[in-house]
């Protein structure tokens, strides 16, 4: 059984301008503040003004990088990247950065997101003739800069975009500078700010800047590109924001950390607001609301400031289950979310309890999460969900998986709160969990709805790429 049964992180990236800094360890430490967003791999690349190094691996940031490795990585460019695969599978040769030698000198890439084109760009590649090596469409991307046309590599980006459907954002290196750019639709984050001893640096969340100690943080609009090298700040409008901006409102509800702040919206604050609309909808009687932790912990906060309900903590977690590459032994994997939670039996003994959650995607942990709870003697176990049912898959950077494996797109709430053991079973409305955004336009909603900013087609998956290598 899976630990956890969560829409899986996209990706984190950085890219830095510090000519007085040592920017490899920079870059180290900006990925540790986003490592919550892919434990799959990792990767640093790093240019003096006339050699780009690269190291990367599968593994977590400090598994990664030591410091015989990072001394190796001197320079005043860097850019880097966490990653959880959504195009291509979790194997070596797809981490990022991707770099390769082109005629106007080294070019390394990575990218948060997925492009809906992405077959099709990379069949385009190969009957011109270009060897791929990974079944990522980063790669692809990587390529595409590497034969396209313009005077200079901010002309050249501007090209490759015209042609990049779907959601991305993206840090560029080569040997002269960094280059940060976001889709047009504003899929995903992506934000700058001035570091204290001067430079520049992007990353996906401002809790890596903020880690970074930079001052006057903004976000990447869509459709921009900004570079970051030794000349002042260009910024470049490279296309116009389409008119039906797509951001994704699953940062709010899972992906980013509470400290970020995504569309000028604190993410803890949202959160709370979740909530706080959560209990105006279901107004269940009970004795103690607890949340599974931890992107659940201020909506849980929230709810208890509506309700008047008290709050409490109800699990504690094991942060580190996750993240190690040792298989549990058959009797452990058994026990599976045991593995994860351990329930703190006084505050739940003998209680109502309403459990608040993030969301449901296949619906294989809810259930022994219950199960938890009953164990330790809880009374009854309610359920609230921040968002609405996840009924549909999504394309553009966040996996959960085929449409047929979503336990909402088949089963009403009412089976799944039998499938769940849940006393009762309460899902946050589209409408309220907008509510709690502040606005009703502006962010894709296709996971719950089925519609999409983009035309998509659903006619491969995440992996489809691996068919001709292995």
């Amino acid at each position: 059984m899976p630990l956890m049964d969560r829409p899986r992180e996209e990706c984190g990236i950085i890219g830095i301008y510090a000519p007085e800094e040592e920017v490899a360890r920079m870059t180290y430490f900006g990925l540790f503040a986003l490592q919550h967003r892919g434990q799959e791999a990792a990767g640093i690349a790093v240019s003096d003004g006339n050699t780009v190094h690269l190291h990367k691996d599968v593994g977590l940031v400090n598994q990664i990088f030591t410091p015989e490795i990072l001394s190796g990585l001197s320079g005043r460019f860097a850019i880097g990247h966490t990653r959880y695969s959504t195009t291509g599978s979790p194997v070596a040769r797809n981490a990022q950065p991707f770099l390769i030698e082109t005629m106007y000198g080294p070019v390394a890439l990575a990218h948060n997101g997925n492009l809906v084109n992405s077959v099709q760009l990379r069949q385009d590649l190969l009957q011109e003739g270009v060897g791929l090596s990974s079944s990522s469409d980063t790669e692809v991307m990587t390529m595409m800069m590497a034969r396209a046309e313009g005077q200079t590599t901010g002309e050249r980006l501007k090209s490759c975009m015209r042609s990049w459907k779907g959601a991305y954002s993206l840090i560029l290196l080569t040997r002269e500078g960094v280059y940060a750019a976001r889709d047009p639709w504003g899929y995903r984050p992506l934000c700058i700010g001035l570091l204290p001893n001067g430079g520049y640096a992007a990353a996906s969340e401002t809790g890596a800047l903020h880690t970074l100690g930079c001052s006057a943080i903004r976000e990447i609009n869509p459709g921009e590109i900004v570079t970051l090298s030794d000349k002042a700040l260009v910024v470049h409008q490279a296309l116009q924001p389409e008119k039906v901006q797509a951001r994704c409102v699953f940062e709010f509800i899972y992906f980013a950390r509470p400290d970020h702040v995504w569309d000028n919206r604190s993410v803890h604050s949202v959160r709370q607001k979740l909530g706080q609309e959560l209990a105006r909808e279901s107004e269940i009687e009970a004795d103690v609301i607890i949340p599974v932790p931890d992107s659940s912990v201020p909506a849980a906060i929230g709810y208890s400031l509506q309700s008047g309900i008290p709050y409490n903590d109800g699990f504690v977690k094991n942060r580190y289950v996750g993240r190690t590459f040792i298989e549990p032994t058959n009797s452990l994997r058994k026990r599976g979310v045991a593995l994860k939670f351990n329930v703190i039996n006084e505050n739940v003994l003998g209680k109502r309890v309403i459990m608040i959650d993030d969301s449901i995607v296949r619906g294989n942990t809810t259930g022994p999460i219950i199960k938890l709870l009953r164990n330790a003697g809880a009374e009854q176990v309610h359920v609230c969900i921040t968002c609405p049912p996840i009924k549909y898959s999504c394309y553009m950077g966040v996996d959960m998986g085929p449409q047929e494996n979503l336990i909402a797109h088949h089963r009403s709430v009412e089976e799944i709160c039998g499938y769940i053991g849940a006393d009762s079973l309460h899902y946050l409305s589209l409408e309220g969990m907008m509510r709690a955004v502040g606005r009703q336009e502006g962010y894709c909603q296709g996971c719950f709805t089925g519609r999409y900013a983009i035309d998509v087609v659903d006619d491969s998956a995440k992996t489809g790429f691996e068919q001709a290598i292995s």
